[in-house]
Parts: structure tokens; C-alpha cells; sequence
């Protein structure tokens, strides 16, 4: 392929239009977008649901021909280049890794597909084991590896061909953190191999990782600048506040709908605030204490003013029925808990209780251990040894009775693609044995209170993932359960759709409903009241947000993130096992 960059830039999308359907129901993805990315760069693409950023990335890599414009790469229209594809390396949201063929294997039929010759192979594959330390794993099944493996496995095929342009679809989405940290030190490496990188994240933090960023909505290009460029211009717009005698999350609910206010956002010292202008909205008995704007603040502030009418709607809390308080005895309570498969331990004497009205973390690196033990809690798994008690039933014996108090939200949304959003809801609620009465009257409530009417006789494949997400967070609660087990519930899901989520589940702690949550996002960590840090099947550290950060500290990291404390406090268990194997 001639190496003929426009005026220098790979990448070039002028006055581009893309969309898909036939008449009244066609929609349009792209409209209008001119796109420039410059040599040698990382670009981050972001927006949220439907702003059109696969749509972006499919285009660019030349396999959707626009309606209207033109996409250049390298000098060459889309539109005519038929080898065009060469210099491109692409690794879509879900990258066809063959489970059942070794990491040898997928990286032998890839190459086989984009006809890399034969010669040039062994070396190849070499430096892509060696780039995403893959090298000592080369036999194992691809089934078999972690999320962040088969990341790196999926990156590693997209670069076979040396590509100049690499396009990547959300490359770390249901990727702890330690795999998301390696998989940006690779990105940011081939940047110094003169390789233009695109990228599309949902991870706010992973856009102050690149050069550039492109802010997409609706379809249309918002704003195209450096990460440093957005936060500047919400300077004196942001606060954490705090107030004596009120919880995190009734201050939250009390901020969330005052006037000026743009974000409220519970973290672990308070709330952080957004404002729409350098006044503050306080009132008496509060502390407003300025903070360092961050990318995350200027995206929030741009994009929640133009957000749909029933977006801003949803983002009410849904009152939940209020469970009646009692004695404060934990409602989970797990003690010297254990599981095995075969000789391999995967939960090793796991002890920990868990509060009503608790909001409960656990975390830990893909492979900690921490999904058997959700499935363990959830009576989905039995376990090996130990006791686990939840809601007063020991699921040991009584697990029909624990099951009838718990709502459970799994990772990849158990609902069902093929029925309407009230065909699930009526199938849900036969479930839990509602009767005719009650059922009506629970998705009734569902079908308000979460904003779904409209959707209603939609099939459930046809829901942007927001949607998708609270119609599974109102399945779990037709039967009111008083304990609700949360298992990456955000993943992949847009961070306007997170505020909303968490909104509502900060109204259901408040309520008396006892919320256990695993996630990846670091910041959803500090929405919880205590958590567990899992590594390799063992609790690290257990305690509230702040307690677990400041167990990371150092001299070198005197104030560490929630980020910093889990990458740390894992790598430092991991070393000190290699010593003493």
C-alpha cells in the first residue's frame, strides 16, 4: 500500500454519514463527522450508548463504506482501495478467539487468515509472546486464560501484520486493573514505533492516556482535543463536599437535584461535586472543599445537558419497599470458606460478614477467586468446606429459603433477547411465584419506575445496554428481595449509564436492601461502604475504602487511588509468593 498520508495524517473522515435501516426505522449513527488523527498518536474515542464510536472504528478499518463523505486511510478513499486493509490492524469489542485452540494455535489461524508468509512467522510470533508475555502460556487453551490474557492474546493477533493504524473497540472492557494497566503499556509502547493508534474505552481515566480525544454524541462530533484541554476548562467547578451527621448517599440524593449542580458523585471522603458555574450552591451545615478537575468532569458536564429527556428521568432513584431494621446482626455472614476443583483451591478460607443496608465490594484480579465465592453466596455453587449464612439461611441446608430473599444480577445480563422488555418481566416474575395480582401490580412498577414504558413491547435484543441494564436491575427486584447480589453489573456500560445505575442502588442501600457488588471499575469501589480485596483465592485487605488505600501506602505513593492500592497491595502478595516458592 503507497505510504501517502493526507498533509501527514493516517486517518481522515471528511463530512462523513453512515446509517443503517430502511425508512421511518433507519437511524443514523454518523452524521456529518470530520475526523482528523494525526501520525504516530493514541486518540481515544468516547461518547456514550449509540454516539456512534464502533460505527467510527468499523468505517476506519474499511469494513462499512459511509453513506456521504469520504474515509482516507493513508491518502486512499475506502471506497476503491481493495488491499486497503494491509497496513490495518482492528480488534473489535468481541474479538473471535477459538476457545478450544491453544494461544499457538489462534495466533497460527490468524496468520493463516491475513496471509502472513511463512518466513516471516517464527520471528513474529516471537516478539508478540514476548510484547504481551504470552511466551510461557503458548499450549494453554485459550478458554483457559484470564480476561486480561485473552486480551493480550486478541491484541497480539491484531498486530501480526505490523500494522501503521491500529483500531481498537474497547479493548479492557471486563478487565481488572493490573491487565488494564499492562494492556496500556503495550499501546503506549507501539506509539513509540511510530504506530497510530484509535481506541474507544469506557474508562474515563484511559482518556488522560492518550494525546487526543475525540468526544462523540448522537453521532456527531462534540469536541476533538488533548485529555489536559478538557479538564482546564472546569477549573473552579469542582468540589468534594461534605456534611456532619448526614451519609454519603443522603447527601448525594440531597445534591443530585439542587439547582447549579451538574454531578454528584459519592466517593469514599464525601461527594464530588460538578457544578455548572465557579458559584457554589452550598447551604448551611456543608464543607465544600475544592478539587482538581479531571477529564471525567468535563465529559460529564458536556454530555449530561444534552442527555434524552428519559435518560435525565431514570436517573431519580426507584423507591424500593423498606425492610424492617431489627437487631444489627450481618445478613451474610461467610466464615473460613473454601472451595476446590480437583486439587486446585480456588477460595481459600474466605472469613467476612456483611451489614444490612451495606453496600459490600468485592474485588480482586481475574482469578482471585472472587467469582466462585459470589457463586458460592448466591447458592449457585456449593462449597467446599465452611459456612455461609445469607438472610439467616445456611446455604448449606437451606439454600430454596435463602434464594426466595435475594435478587441476583449476573455479568452478562440474563435476560432473554427474544421476548419484549414486558414478555421478560411477566417471565421474571412467574419465576418468583408472584401471584396474578401482585405481578401485575410489580411490573407495573417496574415498567415506571425505571423508565420503561416505551420500550415495553421492544425485544429486549433491540435495547441500547443501559436500557438492557435496568430492565435487568427491575427483574431482580420484582420480588423485593432484601438482599441484592451484583456481578460486574456495569461492564461495558456507558458512564452516564453507571451514574444512573449507582444512583439507584445507593436508593436501595438507603432503603435497607443489602447490596454485594464485584466490579472492575476502581471508582464504583469507592462507592462502597467496606469491600475485600481478593488474590489468588485469599483476602489481601478488608475494610472501608479509605482503610484499604491507606494499607497501600508508601513514601513513593504517599496518597494512593483505590487504582494504585489494588494494582499495589496484588503485585506485593504475588512477589512475596515467588519468594517464598
Amino acid at each position: 500500500m503507497a505510504d501517502d498520508p493526507v498533509d501527514g495524517h493516517p486517518l481522515v473522515l471528511e463530512s462523513v454519514h453512515k446509517g443503517f435501516g430502511r425508512g421511518a426505522s433507519r437511524t443514523a449513527a454518523l452524521r456529518g463527522l470530520d475526523v482528523t488523527v494525526r501520525l504516530g498518536t493514541i486518540t481515544g474515542v468516547l461518547g456514550p450508548d449509540g454516539a456512534g464510536k464502533t460505527t467510527l472504528m468499523r468505517l476506519s478499518a474499511g469494513l462499512l463504506l459511509p453513506d456521504a463523505g469520504r474515509v482516507r486511510v493513508f491518502g486512499r478513499d475506502t471506497r476503491g482501495a481493495a488491499d486497503i486493509q494491509q497496513g490495518i490492524g482492528y480488534m473489535p469489542q468481541r474479538f473471535g478467539l477459538y476457545e478450544d485452540l491453544t494461544v499457538q494455535e489462534n495466533l497460527d489461524l490468524y496468520a493463516d487468515l491475513q496471509g502472513l508468509p511463512a518466513t516471516a512467522r517464527q520471528q513474529r510470533f516471537a516478539e508478540l509472546l514476548r510484547l504481551t508475555a504470552l511466551g510461557p502460556f503458548g499450549r494453554r487453551r485459550a478458554g483457559a486464560l484470564s480476561g486480561g490474557m485473552k486480551q493480550k492474546l486478541g491484541l497480539a493477533c491484531a498486530l501480526l501484520r505490523a500494522p501503521r493504524l491500529l483500531l481498537l473497540d474497547e479493548p479492557t472492557v471486563g478487565v481488572d486493573p493490573i491487565s488494564r494497566r499492562e494492556l496500556w503499556s503495550i499501546i503506549r509502547g507501539l506509539r513509540e514505533q511510530q504506530v497510530t493508534v484509535l481506541v474507544s474505552t469506557a474508562y474515563l481515566d484511559e482518556a488522560e492516556l492518550c494525546d487526543d480525544v475525540l468526544l462523540l454524541h448522537q453521532g456527531e462530533l462534540r469536541a476533538q482535543r488533548p485529555p489536559a484541554e478538557f479538564g482546564a476548562a472546569m477549573t473552579g467547578r469542582c468540589f468534594v463536599v461534605r456534611a456532619d451527621g448526614v451519609s454519603r448517599r443522603q447527601l448525594q440524593a440531597r445534591l443530585h437535584g439542587r439547582d447549579g449542580v451538574v454531578d454528584a458523585l459519592v466517593q469514599s471522603e464525601g461527594v464530588r461535586v460538578v457544578i455548572d458555574a465557579v458559584a457554589p450552591p452550598r447551604v448551611d451545615g456543608e464543607d465544600w472543599a475544592p478539587a482538581p478537575p479531571r477529564f471525567e468532569d468535563a465529559f460529564v458536564a458536556m454530555l449530561r445537558g444534552e442527555a434524552p429527556q428519559e435518560r435525565r428521568a431514570a436517573a431519580v432513584p426507584v423507591d424500593p419497599p423498606v425492610h424492617a431494621g431489627g437487631d444489627e446482626a450481618p445478613v451474610i455472614v461467610v466464615e473460613s470458606l473454601r472451595r476446590t476443583f480437583g486439587d486446585f483451591v480456588a477460595v481459600k478460607d474466605v472469613t467476612f460478614s456483611v451489614r444490612r443496608g451495606e453496600v459490600f465490594g468485592l474485588l480482586g484480579a481475574n482469578g482471585a477467586g472472587k467469582s466462585t465465592t459470589f457463586r458460592m453466596l448466591c447458592g449457585l455453587l456449593p462449597p467446599t468446606a465452611g459456612t455461609l449464612r445469607v438472610a439467616g439461611a445456611d446455604l448449606g441446608r437451606g439454600r430454596a429459603a435463602a434464594r426466595a430473599r435475594i435478587g441476583y444480577v449476573s455479568q452478562r445480563f440474563a435476560l432473554y433477547d427474544n421476548l419484549s422488555v414486558a414478555q421478560n418481566l411477566a417471565f421474571f416474575a412467574a419465576t418468583y411465584g408472584l401471584d396474578r395480582r401482585r405481578r401485575a401490580q410489580r411490573q407495573a412498577w417496574a415498567l415506571e419506575g425505571f423508565d420503561l414504558s416505551s420500550y415495553a413491547d421492544a425485544n429486549c435484543s433491540a435495547l441500547p445496554l443501559g436500557f438492557k441494564q435496568r430492565l435487568a436491575l427491575a427483574c431482580a427486584l420484582l420480588h423485593e428481595p432484601s438482599i441484592l447480589f451484583l456481578d460486574e453489573p456495569t461492564s461495558g456500560v456507558d458512564p452516564l449509564a453507571r451514574r444512573e445505575f449507582w444512583q439507584r442502588i445507593n436508593g436501595l442501600a438507603e432503603a435497607g436492601v443489602t447490596v454485594m457488588v464485584t466490579t472492575h471499575f476502581m471508582e464504583e469501589a469507592e462507592y462502597c461502604d467496606r469491600l475485600v480485596l481478593m488474590s489468588l483465592g485469599e483476602i489481601l485487605a478488608y475494610g472501608s475504602p479509605v482503610e484499604i488505600r491507606a494499607s497501600a501506602r508508601t513514601p513513593d505513593l504517599p496518597d494512593p487511588t483505590m487504582d494504585d492500592a489494588f494494582v499495589g497491595l496484588i503485585q506485593a502478595h504475588e512477589a512475596q509468593l515467588r519468594r517464598a516458592a
